[in-house]
């Protein structure tokens, strides 16, 4: 396994090289373009109100992009993050496939993963992103998708979903084989301006096996639902 992730990483270094000269070539009939989406800035109503965001920012243009991926939460003070920086082009009228890496930290340890997946629209409007990861100790598997349900222009309920899994244990990351954890969410937002709006809701956080039996040992709980309030935001 070792092997083959250093082959995945070296792919993922030439292609790099090989897109970048493409996108400088055709710099002008394709202006270059960013984007930073705040998808997610919350608090919630558990103990110590632990403050966590979910933000997506890119740079390029229409048919290559590399995009920053971060998500996180800060509980007790300590911070826990996914982090991704890929590069993405589209194969499909509503699908992207992104391929880069992944960084994720926790107070007392970090890991370095390929990632490669996809980004796009599933059937029903369900805006999707699926990703798999794998460093020469793990692999794993990561969804998030989402709907949106408009009462009217301006009021917009989004339900969520969150799902991870993973091939191994990993007790310094707190992870476990198998479906790790998932996380349920619905949001109520009202959009001031299409760029900006404030937000309430709720989440449901669980987690199953190993990775239950590592959040108890570490004084949490293997299935919270929470209250949430916070902002969304785009330029």
């Amino acid at each position: 396994m070792k092997n083959s992730v250093k082959k995945y990483f070296k792919a993922i270094f030439v292609s790099s090289i090989l897109v970048t000269s493409q996108v400088y070539a055709t710099g002008e009939r394709d202006p270059l373009l960013t984007y930073l989406l705040m998808d997610q800035m919350e608090i919630s109503n558990q103990s110590n109100n632990p403050v966590s965001w979910d933000a997506i920012a890119w740079v390029g243009k229409d048919w290559h992009k590399f995009y920053l991926k971060t998500e996180g939460e800060i509980v007790h003070g300590q911070t826990e993050t996914e982090n991704q920086l890929l590069y993405s082009r589209p194969i499909e009228k509503f699908w992207d496939i992104q391929m880069g890496l992944g960084y994720d930290t926790t107070p007392e340890e970090s890991k370095t993963w390929g990632v490669i997946g996809l980004q796009g629209l599933a059937p029903y409007f369900f805006e999707t992103n699926a990703v798999i990861l794998a460093n020469d100790k793990n692999m794993g598997f990561r969804l998030d998708t989402e709907y949106e349900a408009l009462f009217t222009q301006k009021l917009i309920l989004t339900p969520s979903l969150k799902l991870s899994a993973y091939a191994s244990d990993d007790e310094s990351m707190a992870i476990g084989s198998g479906v790790s954890s998932t996380e349920l969410g619905l949001r109520l937002r009202y959009e001031f301006s299409r760029k900006f709006a404030p937000y309430i809701g709720l989440k449901f956080n669980q987690s199953y096996g190993k990775t239950a039996d590592y959040t108890k040992s570490e004084g949490g709980s293997s299935s919270e639902a929470s209250l949430v309030a916070g902002l969304r935001f785009w330029f």
